[in-house]
């Protein structure tokens, strides 16, 4: 079986997390785009398996959750007149909880904006942790029943919400600008919260991070994700890149290592290591056949 060398595939790796395009990497490192789908379908499989092995008994004290808005293949009002859209085609948002201390990402799911996908991410958020935390959410309303459910009474949990106005006149930025807003309350849901951590920056902060580095989160381009499989997994990937590889400017180390996960900085090459740990063995070749 042909394989890449290793040093082909970290290349490709450090693309994909830097925010270069499928199409660009297949020219800029002379491989097929083919080549570099399949690497980051078994790259995202790979990142999936190390964060759910190795992101546990996280011992936090602030969290912070969030959820960032793309589409794949149409947007979900196009959906209905797309020609051929699969399945998981329309709006999709990706759900993260992050630590606002070591600025580990705890957890993240992608799926709709509605309750079960917050239940998924509430559930999912707790199994993870070793202790009670402080928990800020912004103003959704799927995640009030998705904290009481995955949490009861074991949290102190309070709401920052938003108050929007309108973005005025009629100017061409109103289509692309987001509502001014005018100001914030902090409420408190669960427990005893102290109000000076209740703050959704830190993941606000990781929004842009997701978006800067994620060529798929690119608005006004056609880089976004046609199939909802491939969007996964490229979060996987530069989720484990995030939490594992790159070090942070402020923290001087890794999120993983400052959250005491890990005690040592990791290289792309220990994904690859796992990719091809998670391989299937090759089967022994048959027999040639004989040319008549």
């Amino acid at each position: 079986m042909n394989k890449l060398p290793l040093a082909k595939r970290t290349q490709i790796l450090a693309m994909l997390c830097e925010g270069s395009s499928m199409r660009s990497i297949s020219r800029i490192a002379d491989v097929s785009i083919n080549t570099v789908s399949k690497l980051l379908v078994e790259a995202g499989e790979a990142c999936l398996s190390i964060h759910d092995e190795t992101v546990r008994d996280v011992k936090a004290s602030r969290i912070q959750c969030d959820e960032i808005w793309s589409f794949c293949y149409a947007k979900a009002a196009n959906v209905a007149t797309a020609k051929d859209a699969p399945e998981g085609a329309g709006d999709v948002w990706t759900w993260t909880a992050i630590d606002a201390d070591t600025k580990l990402m705890v957890s993240y799911f992608v799926g709709d904006r509605g309750a079960e996908s917050a239940m998924v991410l509430m559930d999912d958020l707790r199994a993870r942790l070793a202790n009670r935390v402080q928990l800020t959410t912004d103003g959704h309303r799927a995640y009030l029943e998705a904290v009481e459910g995955a949490f009861g009474a074991d949290v102190d949990y309070a709401q920052l919400v938003k108050l929007y106005g309108e973005l005025g006149g009629k100017s061409p930025d109103r289509r692309y600008s987001p509502a001014i807003c005018t100001g914030a309350k902090k409420v408190r849901r669960e427990g005893n919260p102290d109000y000076a951590h209740v703050s959704t920056s830190h993941v606000e902060r990781m929004n842009l991070s997701i978006r800067m580095q994620n060529r798929r989160f690119t608005r006004l381009t056609n880089a976004f994700s046609k199939k909802l499989d491939n969007h996964i997994h490229a979060l996987a990937l530069y989720f484990a890149f995030y939490n594992f590889c790159r070090i942070h400017k402020t923290l001087r180390v890794t999120p993983a290592m400052a959250a005491g996960i890990t005690d040592r900085l990791w290289t792309l090459d220990d994904i690859v290591a796992k990719i091809d740990g998670m391989a299937p063995a090759p089967k022994p070749r048959g027999p040639y056949k004989k040319r008549g």
